[in-house]
């Protein structure tokens, strides 16, 4: 058996029915390694999975994060129908919101390698190649993780965070597809308080409204090439509103 993907599209979806989700999705995939009468080297491979949604207005604070980061107060997040969590990734603050792709990957990273530095740089991999699909020019920069284009400034495109418990990955990335950056106005995104940093969206870049489709097939297609995995199947949950 090789490693292949379950990937389920849950659509617009609650960030706190996610989250619990993909916890869920996480302890089994540690029981089911706990049960195991072989290694894991020796059994060639298995299902993981690849989830996709879309989140309501919500700012998420990393474990290591500052909450100083956060520039409003919380009535101000009533009034702007935005929640706020703080949560068990890595990272700093950043915002989910529609029109954003969010991709959490539920791997054992130990059928694949031992490495989370590794595991996120092929992660901003997946968004360099889309990116170069559209004749876009991404790039990483060191200390920061994530993926960036551009100079003066330089704009982030893809926030990553991630959480591992017993080489099982939760968490993942958030890619600006159509997402309304104004959001970003109320947080320091991930931390980065240089004047020569600033966020941005495929969409503001193209000048134009993008698929998230058709980004999503291209993520599919990039995340199997570099991973090594297949899909086995595809499932669709019901949008949250």
């Amino acid at each position: 058996m090789k490693n292949s993907l379950i990937i389920e599209d849950w659509g617009k979806i609650d960030f706190a029915k996610a989250w619990e989700e993909q916890f869920n999705l996480q302890r089994q995939i540690i029981e089911e390694k706990r049960a195991l009468s072989i290694p894991v080297s020796e059994t060639g491979g298995r299902e993981h999975y690849l989830l996709f949604c879309e989140h309501n207005h919500v700012y998420t604070l990393g474990k290591s994060g500052d909450e100083g980061n956060l520039l409003v107060d919380a009535e101000s997040l009533i009034e702007k129908e935005v929640t706020f969590y703080k949560i068990n990734r890595g990272g700093d603050i950043t915002y989910h919101g529609p029109g954003q792709l969010v991709a959490y990957p539920i791997l054992d990273l130990e059928y694949f390698f031992r490495d989370i530095h590794k595991y996120i740089r092929m992660l901003e991999e997946v968004i360099i190649r889309i990116m170069d699909d559209y004749g876009l020019k991404g790039y990483r920069i060191d200390d920061f993780t994530g993926v960036w284009l551009g100079e003066n400034p330089r704009r982030k495109i893809c926030a990553i965070g991630v959480h591992m418990s017993r080489w099982v990955s939760m968490h993942g990335l958030a890619f600006n597809v159509n997402t309304d950056l104004d959001f970003f106005e109320n947080i320091i995104p991930c931390g980065i308080r240089e004047k020569d940093k600033t966020v941005t969206s495929l969409a503001q870049e193209l000048k134009q409204s993008v698929d998230m489709r058709e980004v999503q097939r291209k993520f599919i297609k990039h995340f199997n090439d570099l991973f090594g995995t297949r899909v086995s199947r595809f499932d669709y949950m019901e949008d949250e509103n």
